[in-house]
């Protein structure tokens, strides 16, 4: 079971492996039950596009502080959950798409 959190257009920064921080926007949070933590997927602020237009967009678990503050990010480290991030990714996506069909 995966909860949605629905949260406004939210930015958090990021320290990259140089130990620059980027500011990035939040795309999505949820939680997964099955491994205990809640993740995020956030693209950079001013990122470029490669040539199919995609920007790339990261994701990290992160562990809510107990006062509602943002926790700690933490890199994902197993298969399971990239699968399972992979698996939210789609489903967004396809979400996505319908919405551009509509207009």
């Amino acid at each position: 079971m995966v909860h949605e959190h629905d949260y406004e257009e939210r930015h958090i920064t990021v320290i990259d492996e140089d130990g620059n921080e980027q500011l990035c926007e939040v795309i999505h949070t949820f939680d997964s039950e099955k491994f205990g933590k809640s993740y995020v997927l956030y693209t950079i602020v001013g990122a470029e596009e490669d040539e199919d237009g995609q920007i790339e967009i990261f994701a990290s678990s992160f562990t809510p502080a107990e006062n509602g503050e943002d926790g700690e990010l933490q890199p994902i480290e197993t298969e399971e959950e990239w699968d399972m991030i992979e698996e939210v990714l789609n489903s967004l996506e396809e979400e996505f798409e319908l919405e551009d069909d509509e207009e």
